[in-house]
């Protein structure tokens, strides 16, 4: 590409791919963040020209996108790899009524886990799907690929699943932007009962041409230009696709090639073509083995999973490595860096939750979101975490396992957007089969882990316009919940009673922990009056301490150094406030008994 091209910008994966979906025409898209895939949804919210969303879940999501298609319209739906489970049932379904127009749903797997609680390999699921996968190794090919992936949609009449992982999502590179928008007129509703509706009947007849379009499918990744044979040195022939291909060519750049852009169903007689003119064969790929799996299944013979690593990322000196152990390869190799733990921010509401819960002596069942860092010490204040939505079905399985006064051992802890994504259904299970367990719903009013994504219950929609608020408290009441607090999780003393109050009951308890996340735009603007330590009264207690605040610190005294600076003779330290780090919560000061945290000017 010229460098001096208009038309060149440098954009991330996950930004090319929502300038691509612009540019193929789309008209709705619908997902739910969850790195490695949020930017997407992010981004093409800007194109005013398509209507975006964020559904309370990715089957939802999957839906609304569906409902697009059937209406004529081409429609995308985004998730990040564990989502795909959530979207499974339309998903395995859409696959026998095809489209009437494109679908595409993107699946972000997490290899390495940088923010997800497993790694599982979501090109299973187009085998298993029977659905067509495409899977683009930088950038600029994934901007082409979601456009072609909307035109096969509706030549094959089947949704795409295009598979990203979080490297090509979030690396930088050359993207061209297109002359225009694909114009794909009005959209119109046909009542077509026999592809539309998947009675038993017609299910049977469409399953018929779930397998026809298959074998279409296997002829077209004969031929397709992005499954292409790269010359090149054949004593060693590598096969591979996604971003395992740029780590191949820069590992071996004299190797002769395979390069997969579509991941399933597989170009079988170009497999063999390629095998035969290699000496050795070697399958690169992250996590499962799914190529080698396959092409073993041909009877061919190749190198796979014995050599390359099948858990975490790879990168150019693992492959090298893995591939050559004897040579001493000119690459640049990663750098250890100081570990940095994870920690909830200065003046987070949830830490006053979960540093109640912790000196409750109650087993606490978490749930996904930046809260599940109250496992960490000093808090060490959760005890189970699965799954989205999973708390509260597990906090009631627990105290029916557990018998009589089970309930007050069990306490389930969620987010406002977690709740609404998955937790709703499990708070009626709880109390159409009489629990009494008790639940926190954090309700910091946004989707902070991803980042600050809007939700149902925040007021605002994708384009930060306003929205319906969803009454978390009315919901509660309205499934059957009688007993419902609210507390500011800022104030821990008096959070501290209600908790207990709530878990003493013998009926089923919600207690929802209202205090914005710190990190929201209007937080931040606000000027803070901050809190001091005044240090004279501080007794050494530590109390402050054991929040695991950021902003606090504590300077331990020598053995007699607490007597010669003017303090108690036994004291061990004194804590400080960082003045910059503080975001003024007071969490401190409701616990300190010895008025040494105050808020003003301090000494």
């Amino acid at each position: 590409m010229a460098k001096n091209n208009e038309n060149a910008l440098w954009m991330s994966g996950n930004e090319a791919i929502a300038l691509g979906a612009s540019e193929a025409g789309v008209k709705v898209a619908s997902g739910y963040p969850g790195t490695p895939s949020t930017e997407i949804m992010e981004n093409l919210s800007r194109y005013d020209e398509v209507y975006t969303e964020w559904a309370p879940n990715e089957k939802v999501g999957l839906e609304v996108a569906i409902g697009s298609s059937f209406a004529g319209g081409r429609a995308l739906a985004t998730m990040k790899h564990v989502g795909v489970n959530v979207a499974a049932d339309p998903l395995f379904t859409a696959s026998y009524t095809g489209v009437c127009g494109g679908l595409v749903v993107v699946s972000a797997d997490d290899p390495e886990m940088h923010s997800s609680q497993n790694e599982q390999d979501n090109r299973n699921y187009a085998f298993a799907a029977k659905l067509p996968m495409l899977e683009p190794s930088e950038p600029g090919e994934a901007k082409d690929m979601i456009k072609l992936a909307f035109d096969l949609s509706e030549n094959l009449d089947s949704p795409i699943m295009l598979r990203i992982t979080t490297r090509v999502s979030h690396v930088k590179g050359v993207v061209e932007k297109g002359d225009k928008r694909v114009d794909q007129g009005a959209c119109e509703l046909s009542k077509i009962p026999s592809k539309l509706v998947m009675l038993p009947a017609m299910a049977r007849k469409r399953r018929e041409v779930v397998e026809e379009r298959m074998e279409k499918c296997k002829a077209l990744a004969e031929t397709a230009a992005f499954n292409r044979i790269e010359d090149g040195d054949t004593k060693r022939g590598f096969i591979t696709s996604g971003v395992s291909y740029l780590y191949v060519k820069e590992a071996f750049p004299e190797a002769a090639v395979l390069k997969l852009g579509m991941c399933w169903p597989l170009p079988e007689k170009k497999i063999r073509q390629f095998a035969e003119m290699v000496d050795e064969l070697f399958i690169v790929e992250e996590l499962d083995p799914f190529l080698e799996t396959h092409i073993k299944a041909m009877g061919i013979d190749c190198n796979g999973k014995n050599v390359i690593p099948n858990q975490g990322e790879l990168n150019t000196a693992i492959v090298r490595k893995s591939i050559d152990p004897e040579s001493i390869p000119e690459l640049f190799e990663p750098v250890d860096l100081p570990p940095r733990p994870p920690n909830m921010c200065a003046g987070c509401p949830h830490r006053g939750i979960f540093f109640n819960l912790s000196r409750m002596k109650v087993f606490v069942s978490g749930d996904i979101g930046c809260y599940t860092l109250g496992f960490l010490p000093p808090l060490s204040a959760m005890d189970a975490c699965v799954c989205m939505g999973a708390s509260i079905p597990m906090a009631h399985g627990m105290e029916k396992a557990l018998g009589e006064g089970g309930h007050n051992k069990v306490v389930s802890v969620i987010g406002d957007s977690t709740f609404i994504h998955s937790g709703i259904t499990g708070l009626i299970n709880t109390v159409y089969n009489e629990s009494a367990s008790t639940l926190i719903i954090l309700d910091n009013r946004i989707t902070a882990m991803t980042g600050q994504q809007h939700n149902p219950a925040s007021g605002y929609s994708i384009k930060g316009e306003a929205a319906n608020t969803l009454d978390l408290e009315a919901l509660c009441r309205a499934v059957g919940v009688k007993h419902v607090y609210k507390v500011n999780p800022h104030d821990v003393v008096e959070t501290r009673k209600i908790l207990r109050e709530a878990v003493e009951l013998q009926e089923p308890s919600v207690v929802i922990s209202e205090a914005p996340c710190v990190l929201l735009p209007e937080m931040k603007e606000r000027k803070p009056v901050s809190y001091f330590t005044n240090q004279e009264n501080c007794v050494g207690c530590m109390s402050c301490i054991r929040l695991g605040c950021p902003a606090l610190s504590w300077t331990s005294f020598a053995e007699g150094e607490a007597e010669e600076k003017g303090y108690r003779k036994k004291q061990k330290g004194i804590s400080g406030i960082d003045e910059i780090l503080c975001n003024d919560c007071g969490q401190c000061a409701s616990l300190c008994k010895f008025n040494a945290i105050t808020r003003g000017e301090g000494k």
